[in-house]
């Protein structure tokens, strides 16, 4: 059988989709409160983990698992194109789920444990018996949870040497989670109509375009206006003003969204969730800064 070229295998991979929990696993770090001194390499490892490997891997499965799916909607995909022949791409799947398991096996039982989770979403998103995805209700609910919260808490939690985090960083990890669903459902614009051809129900597909770009949008405000009533609420007026400020250009472009959701969802997650994310970190220095977010010993 005829090798993948190492191009192949780094698209397939998808660098550009590691940044969100490499930056949730930061925010994390950020909001435990807990100086960084010597564990300098958990965070660097930690870092690893959330993007290059359990993210990649999510990927991966993906891949191969929607590799019909692919045919119609992204033929020039390493899969569908024959640029990754054979069963080259599951066998990456489960080489870098390996890879990944024995990485975070230095992080102590949070960071393996949060790795089990994460990696265990991610086949049960993609791959039969489950299929998260083929529900968009369920399948993005798993991924806002992997890729915001479940990598935030992680960083929190490593910092504190296994600790559990606070729980105002858990309820900040749980809005941010949720309004990920929203984020998700932006990349299902793009494709309608293989979903629809082999029977994907993502939220565009279930409910009509312009309803399911509502509901994208509703879920993604919400909760950052929760996390802007709960800094209030604990004295961090400041950063509150931030985050509002940050949701305020966020409305602002969900408006011309709204206008053409199926043509602008790929503009809008340029812009729009460049600003959720910004946000995220705000409030993860809204708790440095409260020296409330801080763990046990």
């Amino acid at each position: 059988m005829s090798r993948p070229q190492l191009s192949a295998v780094a698209e397939l991979l998808k660098p550009i989709t590691w940044f969100p929990p490499m930056w949730a696993f930061a925010c994390g770090v950020v909001a435990s409160g807990v100086a960084f001194g010597e564990r300098w390499w958990m965070i660097v490892l930690g870092v690893v983990l959330a993007g290059p490997l359990v993210c990649a891997t999510s990927q991966a499965v993906n891949d191969w698992f929607d590799r019909h799916v692919d045919a119609i909607n992204e033929p020039h995909r390493p899969i569908p194109s024959g640029r990754m022949p054979g069963r080259w791409g599951l066998y990456i799947a489960l080489f870098w789920t390996l890879l990944s398991l024995v990485v975070a096996s230095a992080l102590g039982p949070w960071g393996f444990g949060a790795a089990v989770l994460g990696l265990a979403l991610a086949w049960a998103y993609s791959a039969p018996p489950l299929r998260l995805k083929l529900n968009g209700w369920w399948g993005n609910a798993a991924c806002g949870l992997c890729y915001e919260g479940l990598a935030w808490v992680t960083g929190a939690a490593v910092m504190a040497g296994g600790a559990m985090p606070d729980a105002r960083s858990l309820l900040l990890a749980a809005l941010y989670s949720i309004g990920a669903h929203g984020i998700m459902t932006l990349n299902d614009f793009k494709s309608i109509e293989g979903d629809r051809q082999m029977g994907v129900g993502s939220l565009p597909v279930r409910l009509g375009v312009q309803r399911a770009a509502q509901v994208a949008c509703w879920v993604m405000s919400v909760p950052q206006a929760l996390v802007v009533l709960a800094l209030m609420e604990w004295g961090q007026q400041g950063y509150a003003a931030v985050v509002a400020l940050i949701l305020a250009a966020q409305l602002l472009l969900m408006r011309r969204f709204l206008v053409k959701p199926a043509q602008r969802a790929v503009w809008y997650s340029g812009f729009g969730v460049l600003l959720y994310v910004l946000g995220m970190l705000a409030s993860a220095f809204a708790l440095r800064a409260s020296g409330v977010a801080g763990m046990g010993a």
